[in-house]
């Protein structure tokens, strides 16, 4: 790999154990990979939030990009990762869903985070829906047929 040549990093930030959830099911969907970090904020009383966070951004180099989910927007996780978004290889993204972590997770590296976010975000909100509307109007649509 040249020096020049970025590499694209995940972490998932959240209250409890919810980021090894998305975690568990990423390596079922996508398979493991070893460029998400996680952090289950609150759950070992002994650990600093910020501390972990600290420590994953120190594992970042000048070419790497971090691209971060926390759970909500303005949550302490979130607020505490924001402290680092002014670096520029530092996005933030709140208030994810599984969909939207896999499709940045598998989008094209060499296209720009910020269109990759942009467009994730976007498809993710269809993901989003009252299923039982859904069935309602296919139950009319059949009624009428």
């Amino acid at each position: 790999m040249s020096t020049t040549e970025k590499t694209r990093k995940f972490l998932i930030a959240t209250h409890g154990k919810l980021a090894g959830g998305v975690k568990s099911s990423l390596d079922i969907i996508t398979g493991a990979a070893d460029n998400v970090f996680l952090i289950e904020a609150y759950v070992d009383e002994s650990r600093s939030v910020e501390d972990d966070i600290k420590a994953v951004i120190a594992q970042l180099t000048e070419n790497d990009e971090l691209i971060a989910f926390t759970d909500l927007l303005g949550g302490s996780i979130t607020n505490q990762i924001l402290q680092h978004a002014s670096q520029k290889n530092v996005h933030v993204v709140s208030g994810f869903n599984l969909a939207l972590v896999i499709e940045i997770l598998l989008a094209d590296t060499d296209a720009p985070a910020e269109e990759v976010i942009a467009e994730a975000i976007e498809n993710a909100k269809q993901q989003m829906v009252y299923v039982n509307t859904l069935l309602a109007a296919q139950n009319t649509e059949e009624d009428h047929d």
